[in-house]
């Protein structure tokens, strides 16, 4: 789950990481009267939305008067703000951040993640701040600064006060960066965060440190933990169709492609997307059922997996364990019965009652493409996507 960068914000501050004074809004009127509370001779105008490149994709700008103010919330309000991170089409801009000025003097970068491989968190810090960290990583990863934190002792002054010399930062300014690089870590850990990030990290002319910036992601899995955290969720900031998905227990992401895939398993499912690229396709989905989908669950798996105007053909590879066979073609074939199925369908089954599943297929009257194996099904729904 992700959350706007105000809100970040406020969650850090409570763990005592320094931000600069900033206060949301949703209208041009509520943005000057904002400024004005602020008080100072700079305010920035900051676009939010759920996605990294604001900046350069026009959704943070520099106001120097209430006028500018003014003009910038009017311009970025209701904007489609294209980066990076959002596509082509752009996430619409409902929502500002108006904050005061700062006076940067250098930029850092600090985030935390959960390392697979040490099953830790760890620290990540460069001197590089206020650009991609991936692009850093590609071109100086000398200037990336990795501390792998005990789970037992935290984040420790010694370990804190070492990155933050590394990365730059002056003596006198190291005792605030020590506690704000310490704050953010008992943030991430005690809001069971998958991602904490400030990218800039600034050093200001009078030697404060301050997040400028604030990105966090917290884990799906711990959320039932944080109910206060889940207030936070922003249903415009997401698909329409993931949001759907979530509320009938199903793992669905959008992407790019035209050939939607049903399948039970996370680890099924991106096989089955490898081997569809492999014969030349594109996946329309990732969807994963799980091991105990009903039937009217796999009929609402199909409805969404439908709503995408560029699907072609639809792939349904079950490997039937805990999910049998029988339960997902009768699912199928009601699916396809309910929302008048259009498009290519092509089904591979194996496993538990795998028979009788294919039985219901073939039974049902419907033009379905049976598969063998995984390789005949990318194949036939590859063929089948290309000939519409």
């Amino acid at each position: 789950m992700k959350i706007h960068e105000y809100q970040g914000k406020e969650i850090l501050r409570k763990y005592g990481v320094a931000t600069p004074r900033g206060i949301p809004c949703f209208s041009v009127d509520e943005a000057v009267e904002v400024a004005r509370k602020l008080g100072g001779r700079t305010w920035v105008v900051k676009a939010q939305i759920h996605a990294g490149g604001r900046g350069k994709g026009g959704g943070v700008k520099l106001a120097k008067s209430i006028d500018e103010v003014k003009s910038h919330a009017g311009a970025i309000l209701g904007m489609q703000l294209k980066t990076h991170q959002t596509g082509p089409g752009g996430q619409k801009v409902r929502r500002l951040l108006i904050e005061e000025g700062a006076d940067i003097r250098k930029e850092l970068y600090v985030g935390m993640v959960v390392d697979r491989g040490s099953q830790r968190v760890v620290l990540m810090a460069s001197s590089e701040g206020g650009v991609d960290i991936e692009a850093v990583a590609a071109t100086s990863p000398e200037r990336i600064h990795r501390v792998t934190i005990d789970p037992v002792t935290g984040l420790t002054d010694a370990d804190a006060g070492d990155v933050a010399r590394r990365i730059g930062i002056p003596q006198r300014a190291l005792p605030l960066a020590r506690d704000l690089l310490k704050g953010l870590y008992r943030a991430f850990d005690e809001t069971d965060a998958s991602l904490a990030e400030v990218n800039p990290l600034i050093v200001t002319g009078d030697e404060r440190v301050i997040a400028l910036d604030a990105k966090l992601n917290f884990d799906d899995n711990a959320l039932f933990r944080h109910p206060e955290i889940v207030a936070l969720r922003d249903l415009d900031e997401e698909d329409p169709a993931e949001i759907e998905a979530s509320r009938f227990d199903l793992s669905y992401i959008s992407l790019d492609g035209d050939i939607g895939c049903l399948v039970n398993g996370a680890g099924l499912a991106m096989a089955t997307m490898d081997i569809i690229k492999l014969y030349g396709g594109s996946p329309a989905n990732f969807l994963d059922v799980g091991g105990g989908a009903s039937t009217e669950k796999v009929t609402e798996a199909f409805k969404i997996m439908l709503r995408n105007p560029h699907l072609k053909a639809i792939l349904v590879n079950i490997f039937g364990g805990i999910m049998k066979c029988d339960v997902i073609a009768e699912g199928v074939v009601t699916a396809a019965r309910q929302v008048s199925l259009k498009v290519p369908l092509v089904v591979r089954l194996e496993g538990t009652n795998v028979d009788l599943g294919k039985k219901i297929l073939a039974e049902s009257g419907l033009p379905i493409i049976s598969a063998s194996n995984m390789a005949d099904a990318a194949q036939k729904v590859v063929a089948a996507a290309n000939a519409r």
